[in-house]
């Protein structure tokens, strides 16, 4: 078995009513403005994200190429939080976690290396926004795509791509040590499509994906442990990221939370392929330095 995990977008903002698509076309901002708009929000984000703790549900179900589901579903819910004191650079984030049950009850401690937690969440994630970021804008392109709507909200759309079209991917052992569990390392050639908020510039949705059938390096030590051959396939590795309004009282605020993670991953040679499903609820927002308010 394998597992491949996906990091979550912890977005937050006051969210303010959006403009009809007519007006957004007549006063769409420049590429350059816009990007510099999006990542002014984000880090904005940051800082209030620090303030926000939800419950995470993450399902994984195996799958094979038909999507026909194979064997069991594996359910963690973990405590989430933000935290940009863990984030590798300056003016970036991590997701912090705190798994709270597997399939409905407490972890026990087989679970830390056992082939069954092969495909669950990190602890410890990068935020999937920090490639907006400056320090990473000049690895990917940003062609406009246009205005459009989400939900009855009038969006900006921005399309992505890896500036560096070749992938070159080498598989790896699971760093947390799960048994016969594995992960990737290297670049990927991703393209996606980014939906920003007309009226707040919040990034509202993310549609991302490979930009086609890519070839993951087996390392010999590998092969001879593992029974593999030189290389496996990653057919698709597709993710969708939605947010939703929750309101807090106590002080008054509506914010722009995330709402569900889709993904699926297609592995051919030898490895198992996923489809994931992750939602975020009971979020509770710290307004004091021990003061916890729903």
């Amino acid at each position: 078995g394998a597992g491949h995990w996906l990091a979550l977008l912890l977005g937050l903002a006051v969210v303010a009513v959006p403009r009809a698509t007519e007006t957004v076309q007549a006063q769409a901002p420049g590429l350059d403005e816009l990007l510099a708009r999006v990542t002014q929000r984000i880090a904005e984000v940051y800082k209030l994200a620090e303030r926000v703790i939800c419950i995470e549900t993450s399902t994984v179900q195996p799958v094979d190429m038909n999507f026909s589901s194979q064997g069991f579903l594996r359910t963690v819910e973990a405590e989430l939080r933000v935290d940009t004191a863990a984030a590798d650079l300056d003016g970036e984030a991590a997701v912090v976690r705190r798994v709270l049950k597997v399939n409905g009850r407490v972890p026990r401690p087989r679970d830390e290396k056992a082939l069954d937690g092969c495909t669950d969440p990190n602890p410890l994630s990068t935020e999937p926004l920090a490639f907006m970021l400056p320090a990473h804008r000049a690895d990917y392109r940003f062609p406009s795509a246009g205005t459009g709507r989400d939900r009855n909200r009038a969006v900006f759309l921005i399309d992505f791509a890896s500036a560096n079209r070749k992938s070159d991917l080498e598989l790896i052992e699971d760093r947390a040590g799960h048994d016969d569990c594995f992960d990737w390392t290297g670049h990927t050639f991703e393209r996606g499509r980014i939906w920003v908020d007309a009226a707040t510039y919040d990034v509202v949705r993310i549609d991302r994906r490979i930009g086609g059938p890519t070839t993951v390096k087996v390392p010999l030590r590998i092969q001879r442990k593992h029974g593999l051959d030189r290389q496996i396939v990653l057919v698709r590795d597709d993710t969708t990221i939605r947010y939703r309004t929750v309101a807090f009282q106590d002080p008054d605020e509506r914010l722009l939370l995330p709402e569900s993670i889709d993904s699926l991953t297609l592995l051919q040679g030898g490895l198992q392929s996923t489809r994931r499903h992750q939602t975020y609820a009971d979020f509770r927002r710290f307004v004091g330095e021990s003061r916890i308010v729903d």
